[in-house]
């Protein structure tokens, strides 16, 4: 699917959360280092990419405006969680609107179910836990199961 952590590198918008309060300029400079380009406030050349905050337990929201072809969502995701050294929430691959693959600092990536609360900053991301199979999430949507990220034994 086109922008979703499936490993398919097609251009396109990218939006993560940071798990922590991160400043719009240090995010950018992980991004820009884990694609090994310019990345860039709207408004400017080189990758787009608009920083926000808002509540909830991932305060940073990251969107990346027409990602570069050839790079792997979740493999840009997990080297930019790397180089923070906090975890980054990505969309799955899945349509199931509490799935989320949560890239760790220590570039392990895994399946969670997140509570989304929409404010008038933006969404709100809590109470992240594993996607087991066997979550009352995994029922709300389709694809637990058959998505890349494969639930953890619960």
């Amino acid at each position: 699917m086109f922008g979703m952590a499936d490993g398919d590198p097609t251009p396109g918008l990218w939006s993560w959360s940071i798990g922590n309060r991160i400043d719009p300029d240090r995010v950018r400079g992980a991004l820009a280092g884990a694609l090994e380009r310019s990345v860039v406030p709207l408004g400017h050349q080189g990758v787009l990419c608009d920083v926000y905050h808002v509540g909830g337990d991932f305060p940073t929201l990251v969107d990346v405006f027409v990602a570069p072809a050839g790079f792997a969502e979740a493999t840009c995701a997990s080297a930019v969680s790397v180089r923070l050294g906090e975890a980054v929430l990505l969309p799955d691959d899945t349509l199931n609107p509490t799935r989320y693959v949560l890239a760790e600092p220590d570039g392990t990536l895994r399946p969670v179910h997140v509570d989304e609360v929409e404010t008038d900053d933006g969404p709100e991301r809590r109470h992240v836990r594993p996607c087991t199979g066997v979550d009352p999430a995994c029922s709300l949507g389709p694809g637990c199961g058959s998505s890349h990220f494969k639930p953890a034994a619960g």
